[in-house]
């Protein structure tokens, strides 16, 4: 398993792009969901933007399904990202009630049961697997509860994903360090 991190538009996608394009086959696996029409014309580009052949899964959960002992181990997975994970677990979780009433504890733990099935996941996986994540803790404290608690929750999962990643860039302004 591979991480790559960096904040928004660090160049982290293009890097994770070009770190799987080495591989022949790709199973590209997107987290996000279509909320808005701003989103739905991000996602479409990024449809665009992807070579023809690889294979494109849209899923944020389920890991077994797409992860596992029976991959081949000639397609490299790209999963992208962790964060969008994150978000749409939490509102998954959240049931519906408002954002200023969610018990984070309780958001934090089902995130984490999520991340949990993902490792496993990936540890069993024999092709190599890249995740794709942003770095949310490099600037100021955000102003407001949900965001701080984001942040807060993102973060635990960034460390815990690259203590059992083989290697970990970083990515800014489009260049990619490797820090692990």
């Amino acid at each position: 398993m591979y991480l790559i991190t960096g904040g928004a538009r660090s160049g982290k996608s293009s890097h994770a792009e070009r770190l799987v394009s080495a591989n022949e086959r790709v199973l590209y696996i997107a987290t996000s969901k279509i909320l808005d029409p701003e989103m739905a014309e991000r996602i479409a580009h990024h449809r665009a933007s992807r070579p023809a052949h690889w294979r494109t899964v849209e899923q944020y959960r389920g890991w077994q399904s797409l992860i596992g002992p029976d991959n081949d181990p000639g397609e490299a997975i790209l999963l992208e990202c962790i964060t969008t994970l994150i978000t749409n677990v939490m509102y998954d979780a959240a049931n519906g009630v408002p954002e200023e009433e969610w018990e984070f504890g309780f958001l934090e733990q089902q995130v984490n049961q999520h991340i949990d099935e993902l490792l496993a996941a990936c540890a069993a996986c024999p092709a190599p697997v890249y995740l794709v994540t942003n770095e949310v803790g490099m600037g100021i404290v955000p102003e407001n509860r949900l965001a701080r608690y984001f942040r807060d929750i993102a973060g635990r999962v960034n460390q815990r994903l690259a203590a059992q990643a083989e290697a970990v860039w970083l990515v800014v302004s489009g260049i990619g360090v490797k820090i692990k």
